[in-house]
């Protein structure tokens, strides 16, 4: 199964960069960290820093994300980013 993602750097607030990933969900199960575990570990594998990752779905016909609780928070605010790349799994 083919699963689309973001990969995105952005400045922190400390002044560093943040390497960190956004999956298409699509849908979730009841295990959304396992999932979320086994989809940055796939990321990782495939060659892309990943600092922070988090689930995107949809839920109730609104945009939900499940991960990092600090990532979550910036990606409420800003929306749900592009997809840039596509990993199997």
């Amino acid at each position: 199964m083919k699963v689309s993602l973001a990969h995105i750097r952005e400045r922190s607030t400390t002044g560093g960069w943040i390497d960190f990933v956004v999956f298409d969900a699509k849908s979730t199960t009841n295990n959304n960290s396992q999932l979320l575990s086994q989809l940055t570990s796939k990321a990782r594998a495939s060659g892309l820093k990943v600092d922070k990752s988090a689930l995107a779905y949809n839920r109730n016909n609104r945009i939900e994300f499940y991960g990092t609780k600090d990532l979550v928070q910036y990606l409420s605010k800003s929306g749900l980013p592009q997809w840039t790349h596509s990993i199997n799994v």
